[in-house]
């Protein structure tokens, strides 16, 4: 597999399709942190590339209602190289958008 496959790139061309964006930020999440990711939750793009936001679970409790869930942000260039990953956000399950 070449680095343009892994990446998610057709050959000769290297922008990142949204969907490719998508499984390498969950991908390139997945080997940092260690944690399987749940789903992505935003996507957009960036002057740099794109911005991925991605949920995690954290900690898997019972029940599982009461799992502890986090969202991060992963920053892609262009190409498909990670530039930036940070936990923006942990929470229980049912209630991520309740103030904090």
């Amino acid at each position: 597999m070449t680095m343009a496959t892994e990446k998610g790139a057709s050959d000769g061309d290297s922008a990142l399709e949204p969907l490719d964006a998508a499984q390498v930020a969950a991908r390139n999440l997945a080997q940092l942190t260690g944690k399987e990711p749940q789903a992505v939750t935003s996507l957009a793009p960036t002057d740099e590339g794109w911005e991925v936001e991605v949920e995690v679970i954290e900690d898997h409790r019972v029940p599982s209602s009461a799992d502890i869930l986090a969202l991060y942000e992963v920053q892609l260039d262009q190409e498909g190289t990670l530039l930036s990953w940070r936990r923006t956000k942990r929470y229980m399950r049912g209630r991520g958008d309740e103030a904090q």
